[in-house]
């Protein structure tokens, strides 16, 4: 909810404005004074100050300067009966985010609030832009039950503001679900910030969470809002939550249980309405026995428990997975790569400790790697070569033998030659429309 702070000295527009900003659903505090209105800055945040400029002791200008110093992320709107050009001018330069003459209408007002709030809601998405850049758009790919299970959870608890834990093993796409989980939200349009605890050293994880306030510690020349501020009314996920040091595991339980943070060094209260999700490879419960991770803290983020299945248990989304990761790889190369059965075979048979982040990156070595368009058993990684299907000795069909020597023959051919038809029917010793009736037979594309 957003909060705004009215200074009036006036009382009966103080009154007037006060009732009809609640109106909007607005949290709404008000003070008679430039002092008292500071002394409510200090000690809690507001996203607007609606102030006049005239009034006794200090005025509304020397507000503007200090709020401004205090808490620079504060809009503030002037109001004044004795308007003119130059006060306007001398408003906006010094920081104002608007300014409006009296007596106005009260529409006119919350018409130029909504767009301040409006404002504020872009800065927030713009300061997450760029960490949402990173990626491209990415969806959990997969027809498997148990991905078609994990579709069907996040549509059903995508639209809750509950907290989710989403738990797996390392490369199976937890982050993939978090995204899936905002965009399936009611505040899809709002900020989409992350954070990962586990790359941030812990002397620094406070400040990143909570934000700091200037001098707050050697080196904290400026403020700086948290995530957790700029993550208001959207969502904000905690990766690797199982490495979140113990100390900041009480003021992260306070945050979730109270909606208000400080910054480092401040003495303020910052209300917060932020979806947590939460991710992790660890199992906490473990975590909790061992006295490493908080039991009170485990239960306010396992709300509700979502499990990524390991690519082992959804081996039949291997071909959709490597067919995906082909296309990209493809337009990279300006070449369009395919699998051979075999080398399919091969990936069918692996286990993929390292769940879907392998596959990707087995993939992508396999296309730079490759000689031709085609990826053979031979140029996939020795380990894998040798989880692929074995004959044990037993018997093959001297035709099927004869058939499968000549379809790999022209496959190496194939690629020693760049792809070439020409260059290989001649080192084949056989002509173009031979190699193209074989090509056909044994289903080889390039």
């Amino acid at each position: 909810m957003k909060q705004i702070l009215l200074v009036e000295d006036d009382e009966i527009m103080r009154i007037t404005l006060y009732d009809r900003l609640m109106r909007e659903k607005w949290q709404i505090a008000a003070a008679v004074n430039g002092r008292e209105a500071l002394s409510r800055i200090e000690r809690t945040h507001y996203h607007l100050i609606l102030s006049d400029i005239r009034m006794p002791g200090l005025g509304g200008m020397e507000l503007l300067e200090r709020a401004r110093r205090h808490s620079p992320q504060t809009d503030i709107f002037m109001m004044t009966a004795y308007g003119s050009i130059e006060d306007a001018i001398a408003c906006l330069r010094n920081g104002a985010a608007d300014y409006i003459l009296k007596p106005f209408e009260m529409d006119d007002l919350i018409i130029r609030i909504n767009r301040i709030f409006e404002m504020q809601t872009v800065r927030a998405r713009c300061a997450s832009l760029e960490d949402r850049c990173r990626q491209e758009h990415q969806e959990i790919i997969g027809e498997s039950g148990a991905i078609r299970k994990i579709f069907s959870l996040i549509n059903q608890i995508g639209p809750t503001d509950s907290t989710v834990l989403i738990n797996g093993e390392s490369g199976t796409g937890k982050e993939l679900a978090a995204n899936a989980l905002h965009r399936a939200s009611r505040r899809a349009d709002k900020p989409y910030i992350r954070i990962n605890c586990a790359a941030i050293p812990d002397g620094l994880l406070e400040s990143e969470f909570f934000g700091h306030e200037k001098g707050a510690f050697t080196g904290a020349h400026a403020k700086k809002m948290g995530r957790f501020e700029l993550a208001d009314g959207g969502t904000l996920l905690l990766d690797e939550i199982g490495d979140l040091p113990l100390g900041l595991q009480a003021k992260l339980l306070r945050v979730i249980e109270e909606g208000e943070c400080e910054r480092l060094g401040g003495t303020r209260t910052i209300k917060v309405d932020v979806r947590l999700l939460c991710s992790t490879a660890k199992d906490l419960k473990e975590e909790a026995d061992a006295g490493r991770f908080r039991q009170d803290l485990l239960y306010r983020l396992s709300v509700i428990p979502l499990r990524l299945p390991a690519l082992r248990e959804r081996i039949e989304d291997v071909p959709l997975l490597v067919s995906h990761f082909l296309h990209g790889f493809s337009r990279k190369r300006g070449m369009a790569l395919s699998l051979s059965d075999e080398a399919m075979q091969c990936l069918l048979c692996y286990d993929f400790p390292g769940n879907v982040r392998e596959l990707k990156n087995i993939i992508e070595r396999v296309s730079v790697l490759s000689p031709g368009p085609v990826i053979i058993p031979e140029d996939m990684p020795a380990d894998l070569r040798s989880t692929g299907p074995q004959n044990n000795g037993a018997t093959m069909l001297l035709s099927e033998a004869m058939a499968k020597a000549e379809k790999q023959y022209i496959v190496n051919a194939l690629h020693q030659s760049g792809g070439n038809r020409t260059r290989t029917a001649g080192a084949l010793g056989i002509s173009r429309k031979n190699l193209w009736e074989k090509m056909k037979q044994h289903r080889i594309e390039i």
